[in-house]
């Protein structure tokens, strides 16, 4: 059998909110670390793969010179790319899910790229808070990831999402921004926790908020926090929880 051309190894994903540069460089180093291109092959030119991928040239030269910052690329002037160099490994693959990318969403992502650097291959979705391509995208996930890393907000099909992610192996998992119920076994979460906050926030400032009569909250809709409300406080006082839609 004929070892796979480096063209046939490189992988860009439509779907896939990563930069299309950066899809074309992580390709590569994987076909490093798993031994597929060597030392001394030569790279596909840049109108090859700008051809082949649809995509602009100018997107290829970003992804070669990225590649070079690395030291993986060299160039010869007049022949074109090759693989300068096979000492190179990424230990993270990460396979990152946003419900959508708002300012703050992309903070995170930016921070994400920041803190691994070059030492991750992120692969970057966004479903628009639709289950169903919530559901899509991580059934149709054709990498091993190191990492699964989730924010679950959905319009409808909530009551469902445990079950999508109840298929990946929770070692590999990590919430963030949400806890959703019935996910089984031990995995990582990162989430604000916004009744027992205001309810700790409350009991901190009993002294000051007990000679109010009178005490009116906004968008804090449960029958449950009332009543720890009611207990913190520790007074006759009259407590009206007013809903503001």
């Amino acid at each position: 059998m004929k070892p796979p051309k480096i063209i046939d190894v490189i992988r860009i994903d439509e779907f896939s909110s990563t930069p299309k540069y950066h899809q074309l460089a992580n390709s590569i180093l994987e076909a490093i670390q798993k031994d597929i291109v060597k030392k001394g092959d030569s790279m596909p030119s840049i109108n090859e793969i700008s051809f082949e991928f649809n995509i602009a040239r100018v997107t290829v030269e970003k992804g070669y010179n990225y590649l070079r910052g690395l030291g993986v690329l060299g160039s010869v002037p007049g022949k074109g790319y090759y693989i300068k160099s096979t000492d190179y490994s990424q230990d993270l693959k990460i396979f990152l899910l946003f419900n959508k990318l708002s300012n703050h969403k992309k903070i995170i992502y930016d921070s994400f790229v920041e803190a691994l650097g070059d030492q991750a291959a992120i692969d970057f979705y966004i479903y628009n808070n639709d289950f169903n391509l919530f559901k899509r995208l991580i059934n149709n996930r054709k990498e091993d990831y190191t990492h699964y890393v989730i924010i679950p907000h959905f319009i409808d099909g909530e009551e469902m999402a445990y079950q999508v992610i109840n298929t990946l192996p929770k070692e590999k998992l990590i919430l963030l921004d949400k806890i959703v119920p019935q996910i089984t076994g031990d995995f990582g979460a990162v989430y604000e926790n916004f009744e027992n906050d205001i309810y700790h926030a409350l009991g901190q400032a009993i002294e000051r908020l007990s000679k109010y009569t009178k005490l009116k909250l906004s968008s804090l809709k449960t029958a449950i926090f009332l009543r720890k409300l009611s207990r913190v406080l520790k007074t006759s006082a009259r407590i009206m929880l007013l809903i503001m839609r």
